[in-house]
């Protein structure tokens, strides 16, 4: 008989070693041991930190966001080619100071032109009056307390408004839905795909913070509170016209409300419920407006309205020019402010002459099915009244542009009816996925300067 090995088989001295498993499964049975524990663990943390205070779990929750944030502005710095500010592969505080942060910085140091720059026709040229003054004011303050760097001072003053919003943000969610859904709403807000902008030397955080402290303070119907914070919040943003046109709604609704609940006191029906009893909700009972409450809110409506037209008047007082303001703003637009029809030349732009004039009704349409679908019912009156104003504002005023995801912002109570469409955690945890990954999109596509062939390069 032959002693050779058998056909595909090597002598035992050179067959590969492989390592033997355990017949009884012991190896299996321990990576699951381990998956069970390190699952075990990350619940045990997730316990613990749900007894913290919920100041501290927003507040961390938060940070982290940002640190998320800044990880991709210090990667997309490293590929920062040639640019107007500075050399390429900047450095994370240069990278973040660019675009309108200069315009602010440049307003810290040296104010607003008593006079409107104009080129050789006569036309007026890019100038500071487009951005309202109480954050480069701010900025002054801390960089003369504190002796920082202008640009340091403002990011500073940005990081820390970003923070007390989403502890504000959380408290006016918290009105409407359960801590865990409120919670995630924050982290919504937070880690949304525009979010970055919130620790760069841009005024959005300020007025994101005033906006929330305003819209709390309208929600628990302290309204006279409302009125500083309002007027502060038009100083830091456009966004004085859409309140007032809020407020005043929300005076003619609440006013009918009383009215009827005067005429039929004993129906005892629930005219704004909220949620209807879905999951999550915090449910409560409209109690009608007072005589004073219902005055308090028209102070309110007219000091908003006041509100909106105070820049425009500062500069107009500056310079001697009332159309100081208006004719700065269409600057960067290129044409003058005609309302409504930027956003149909843009459809025209994108879709074509028979879809680009559909366009803007489609998108008005679905705007008004997302205001009635059931999850932004859940938000009230006052929030659906804000964001129908504030998109109605954008549709009459606003240049549609790469800025206009931006703008976008003050849109965040939507972030809560975004937390109420599902209460799974898979749901939940993949939306914070999609925006930070739509963050880097935003970074990379906007932030991070990329000149277009004709020059220049869309701003974010």
């Amino acid at each position: 008989m032959s002693s050779d090995p058998p056909k595909g088989h090597l002598p035992a001295a050179v067959q590969p070693h492989r390592r033997e498993e355990p017949a009884d499964g012991t190896r299996s049975s321990g990576l699951r041991d381990l998956t069970a524990a390190a699952r075990g663990s990350v619940a045990a943390a997730a316990g613990r930190a749900a007894h913290w205070p919920w100041w501290v779990q927003v507040g961390g929750l938060y940070v982290a966001a940002r640190f998320v944030s800044a990880c991709i502005f210090m990667a997309a710095a490293l590929h920062q080619g040639v640019n107007p500010w500075f050399p390429a592969k900047p450095d994370y505080w240069s990278f973040v100071n660019i675009w309108d942060a200069r315009w602010y910085g440049e307003i810290l140091l040296n104010g607003y032109p008593d006079v409107l720059p104009t080129d050789g026709a006569g036309n007026v040229q890019e100038n500071a009056w487009a951005f309202y003054a109480l954050f480069p004011v701010l900025g002054r303050v801390v960089a003369g307390v504190t002796g920082l760097h202008p640009a340091f001072s403002l990011t500073l003053i940005a990081m820390v408004c970003g923070l007390g919003a989403a502890l504000v943000i959380y408290r006016l969610f918290r009105h409407k839905a359960s801590h865990r859904t409120a919670l995630w709403g924050t982290v919504f807000v937070a880690t949304f795909p525009v979010s970055p902008v919130l620790q760069v030397p841009y005024a959005e955080s300020l007025n994101l913070l005033l906006l929330a402290s305003a819209l709390l303070l309208v929600v628990t119907r302290r309204y006279l509170w409302a009125l500083p914070v309002v007027v502060l919040m038009c100083l830091s943003r456009p966004t004085g016209v859409p309140f007032a046109a809020m407020a005043g709604l929300l005076f003619l609704f609440r006013g009918w409300q009383s009215y009827s609940a005067f005429r039929r006191p004993a129906r005892g029906d629930d005219p704004d419920p909220a949620g209807g009893g879905q999951p999550g909700v915090v449910p409560h009972t409209v109690v009608p407006h007072t005589g004073t409450q219902l005055w308090s809110l028209a102070g309110l409506t007219a000091v908003s309205g006041l509100g909106a037209l105070m820049w425009p008047g500062i500069a107009w007082a500056v310079t001697g020019d009332i159309e100081a303001y208006t004719k700065t703003e269409t600057v960067w637009r290129g044409h003058d402010l005609v309302p409504f029809k930027p956003w149909f030349d843009t459809g025209i732009l994108l879709f074509g002459p028979v879809l680009g004039v559909l366009a803007p009704f489609v998108f008005v349409a679905l705007f008004a099915l997302l205001l009635m679908s059931r999850p932004v019912r859940a938000l009230g009156t006052e929030l659906r009244l804000w964001c129908a104003c504030y998109m109605g504002y954008l549709l009459l005023f606003l240049h549609p542009q790469t800025s206009t995801f931006r703008m976008l912002l003050p849109l965040f109570p939507l972030a809560l009816a975004a937390a109420l469409i599902s209460r799974s955690r898979a749901y939940r945890v993949t939306v914070v996925v999609m925006f930070v990954l739509l963050q880097i999109v935003w970074i990379v596509w906007l932030w991070a300067w990329a000149p277009l062939p004709g020059g220049g390069d869309y701003p974010p």
